[in-house]
């Protein structure tokens, strides 16, 4: 085994002192573990894992993405586990699943198998040892997870239930959030550990790492944006609060406006309603997301990438006419001014002698004017380089250390990990020239004239930058495509314009290395490192490692994780701050004694970056005050484990769903109760929905079926769609074609339209409604649809539950559902109902000719053997079989005139 290896095996067994104790209460009794963010709750989810990978123990293991199960897998392959964890997928068939789960150990399965598991009993319950719910949080009553654990309930009494989350601001929503989830977990016990726990604090500051801050001062104009930003969103805030006064005044502050959630809160309060709202609400959301994105990206990159967003504000026509007024505030002036200071300033010669009157007049004497490139670098690039500078000379001399120590580069997201990187090989000025060459192509004539000059000026036409201002220069020159204007809004516009540049910033950065010197920059997989991780890092120095990992964005949740065991960086340079990745290099500090680390915390004194951290800081700590609080008034029953049938959540309300055969009473008989089923489609276990109607006490078959989505008797059937998937199966016809098939096979099909209980129970806006039929229009898509299945009928529902609710009354005093029968009905089955006893491609051409409708087309097969035969009727025997002589009149004409005597007719009746 190397070395490396055997490090990483030996710190992955060091315990820290509260993990033990948090490991032996939840070891000891069940409960529901809350731990503060980065406090390692996947390092106490992998001890329970390495505890019962063992044949002879059964545990399942709930709401793991595969990403997560790949990296506890890994984890366990180091420790030399013996019987690694399995994964239970859709490839594995469903006939031998039973005899995966008997061979034991830790199983790994998708929510939607285990619930059909459970409901077939192809899962012994009886063997199951316990189930490990991650991310408990996520438990609400109708989930498929909560399902899960109320079906394991039911069956097995005797296993353990023992739930991780570590985001403990989830549960400050809402009533007694926190109650309900462990309600859902059949868990008594709430365990709290958050970051000013006594044990926890006290461990941690006896191996805390040594941390330098460096409040960095934003320049003169970032500082004067930022102002003007504040201002703008500060408008925007009180403007929304004047047209919505039932928003909550607290959670619109300016504060709360600075951090990552806001979003999410506005969306929260205006979505049940967004139907009802003006125009000018739907505005102010937009533009308060708008200016997030502008503080953020202030900050975050560039002066030159901050300015092509105010650009593409300023040009982009649908913001300029949609928004609700904030552009031509003098605060938003003052932001221009100072973005554009950032980058150029234009020479005075021309200015004194042009008087525009208008904005156009503006924009040409801007034109026309000569631009002085200023290109302000970032306050942080410097602080980056001198902390650079510093690991250098302390490397320099660093064999009491045992060698030259790793860096590692931790930035807030990839764009700005390739920005850095490009920084570092190549300097300030030169990356910022290329950048604003590639970006404003209209100041190339002058671009290329300022770039020789500032280089002569300054004596930098070294050899490691003549390469990339040529490449440069070449690249400015080249034709861009011109971008068709996107029907998008402006958000998902500037969104889908970051990708696009985000991937062309990585491809110039990866081929940076043709003019740089020996040792300044290697290429990722030179590096030598584990090329198995699945999100590369920017490798910049060899020796010693410097490399920079993005800290979000990261396909792998564990990415950091990974990058920590495979580097083991002895310096962190922390560019963006995240509070989980500081909680986590506490961790990864007391987990390592004896060795060093020092963690450079890189920070925008008296900017919004440094109060989101702030804020960040302060929610969660008010979330752990609040369940302290509730943990204290809490009272749960004793029953709360489900280990006994007193519990009232494992109580299905089968009295209601058990109906008698016979609603007459003779003689004093007894009457025979059925129990009531319905037959579901496997795919639809992704839907709450299953998980509510057991609830109500009715049984479910889950089977694949090809017509329709839940059979409720023999002759109903439904298909049941949320908003957007209706939208897609209306626009690609998918939905026409099951309706044909239910109608085919079913005498009573149904259109299921079920809404999200947190959204407006509305199809459009009321604003959109159109009193003529238009192609586009889903009203009038749906209108055309009852049109042609004069049968099929539409439900409208505003929740799951409601869903629930209606299924079962529409069952009541009905047959039953045979599973098996609905399993034979295929789009092209032969099983047809007993009064549809015709081929259907006829039946369907005979429907689509004039004269013929749902009324008459029975009539007309019962006396005519083929189409043949009917093309040779006369006028008067079809007047006989459709009942009325203006149809046959029309079905005589659409078989035997011709389109010119069609036409001639026509005009001669006008």
């Amino acid at each position: 085994m190397d070395g490396a290896r055997r490090r990483r095996i030996m710190a992955a067994s060091v315990q820290l002192d509260h993990e033990n104790q948090i490991f032996l209460d939840l070891f000891h009794q069940d409960g529901l573990v809350i731990c503060a963010r980065g406090l390692g709750i996947d390092r106490l989810l992998l001890r329970f894992l390495r505890l019962y990978c063992e044949p002879t123990r059964l545990v399942l293991v709930l709401n793991t993405s595969p990403a997560e199960e790949e990296f506890f897998i890994d984890q366990l392959k180091m420790d030399n586990v013996a019987y690694l964890p399995r994964r239970v997928t859709n490839e594995i068939a469903s006939n031998s699943r039973y005899e995966v789960y008997t061979q034991g150990g830790v199983i790994f399965a998708t929510s939607r198998i285990l619930v059909v598991d459970f409901l077939t009993d192809r899962i012994p319950s009886d063997l199951i040892t316990g189930i490990l719910v991650y991310k408990a949080h996520r438990i609400i009553e109708s989930c498929q997870e909560a399902f899960i654990l109320r079906l394991y309930r039911q069956k097995n009494n005797q296993g353990f239930v023992k739930a991780f989350t570590d985001n403990a601001v989830a549960f400050s929503t809402g009533f007694c959030h926190v109650e309900r989830v462990m309600r859902n977990l059949f868990v008594r016990k709430l365990y709290l550990w958050p970051r000013f726990h006594a044990v926890v604090h006290s461990f941690l500051e006896q191996h805390k790492p040594e941390v330098v801050e460096m409040r960095i001062t934003l320049t003169p104009a970032m500082r004067a944006i930022q102002s003007a930003i504040l201002d703008i969103l500060n408008a925007c805030l009180r403007e929304l609060k004047h047209c919505n006064p039932a928003l909550e005044a607290e959670d619109l502050s300016l504060e709360n406006a600075v951090g990552k959630a806001f979003d999410k809160t506005i969306r929260h309060y205006l979505d049940p309603l967004w139907h009802q709202l003006g125009a000018k609400t739907k505005f102010l959301v937009q533009d308060l997301k708008i200016l997030r994105t502008l503080l953020q990206y202030l900050t975050q990159y560039d002066c030159v990438t901050f300015l092509n967003l105010l650009e593409s504000l300023r040009a982009s026509e649908k913001a300029f006419g949609q928004n609700s007024g904030w552009i031509f505030l003098d605060s938003s002036t003052s932001m221009f001014l100072n973005a554009r200071a950032r980058v150029y300033r234009l020479s005075d010669d021309k200015a004194s002698k042009k008087n525009p009157t208008s904005e156009k007049a503006d924009e040409k004497v801007e034109k026309e004017q000569k631009r002085e490139l200023v290109l302000e670098s970032n306050p942080k690039w410097e602080a980056l380089t001198e902390v650079l500078k510093e690991i250098e000379m302390e490397n320099a001399n660093s064999e009491a250390l045992g060698g030259p120590g790793r860096v590692l580069i931790c930035a807030s997201d990839d764009r700005t990990c390739a920005q850095l990187k490009e920084y570092v090989t190549t300097g300030a000025e030169a990356f910022l020239l290329r950048l604003y060459n590639k970006i404003f192509e209209k100041s190339k004539e002058s671009g290329a004239p300022c770039q020789r000059d500032r280089q002569a000026a300054k004596g930098q036409g070294s050899s490691a930058r003549e390469p990339q201002a040529k490449r440069a220069k070449t690249e400015s020159a080249k034709p861009r495509k011109k971008r068709k204007k996107p029907e998008l809004t402006l958000t998902q516009m500037l969104a889908k314009e970051e990708q696009e540049d985000i991937a062309e910033e990585q491809e110039d950065a990866e081929g940076l290395s043709s003019g740089q010197e020996s040792g300044t920059e290697t290429r990722p997989e030179d590096l030598q490192l584990n090329p198995s991780l699945p999100d590369a890092y920017y490798g910049i120095l060899k020796e010693p490692l410097t490399a920079i990992h993005p800290l979000n964005g990261c396909g792998d949740p564990y990415a950091l994780t990974r990058v920590l065991q495979e580097v083991e960086p002895r310096y962190v340079v922390l560019y963006d701050a995240e509070l989980t990745f500081v909680r986590q290099l506490e961790i990864y500090k007391a987990s390592r004694p004896g060795k060093p680390l020092r963690v450079y915390f890189l920070i925008y004194g008296g900017s919004a970056e440094e109060q989101r951290y702030l804020t960040t800081l302060r929610k969660e700590k008010e979330a752990f005050e609040k369940l302290i609080r509730e943990k204290a008034s809490m009272v749960i029953p004793e029953e709360r484990d489900g280990r006994n049938q007193t519990n009232l959540d494992l109580v299905r309300d089968v009295a209601s769903a058990a109906v008698p055969t016979d609603t007459r009473k003779a003689g004093g008989q007894e009457q025979k109760v059925v129990q009531q089923s319905i037959v579901v489609d496997m795919r639809e276990f992704r839907s709450e929905l299953p998980s509510l109607i057991h609830r109500r006490g009715i049984d479910i078959q889950p089977v694949t079926l090809e017509v329709g989505d839940y059979i409720l008797t023999p002759d109903i059937c439904v298909e049941r769609k949320s908003i957007s998937d209706l939208i897609g199966s209306l626009n690609n016809g998918r939905l026409y074609a099951q309706c044909v098939s239910m109608s085919r096979y079913y005498k009573r099909p149904i259109l299921l339209i079920e809404f999200d209980p947190s959204k407006s129970f509305s199809l459009i806006p009321r604003a959109s409604l159109h009193q003529e039929i238009s192609s586009n229009d889903i009203t009038s898509k749906l209108a055309l649809l009852t049109l042609h299945f004069p049968r099929l009928r539409l439900l409208w529902c505003p929740s799951p539950h409601a869903t629930a609710e209606l299924f079962e009354e529409l069952k009541q005093n009905r047959a039953q559902p045979d599973a098996a029968a609905a399993m034979a009905i295929t789009a092209d089955s032969e099983i047809l109902p007993e009064s549809d006893k015709y081929n259907p491609g006829p039946q369907d051409f005979l429907l689509k000719m004039p004269g013929v409708n749902a009324k008459n087309f029975r009539a007309v097969m019962n006396s005519v053997k083929s189409i043949a035969e009917l093309v040779s009727l006369s006028q008067d025997k079809l007047t006989e079989l459709l009942g009325n002589s203006a149809n046959a009149k029309q079905l005589y004409d659409f078989i035997h005139l011709q389109f010119t005597e069609a036409v001639s007719q026509r005009k001669a009746k006008r």
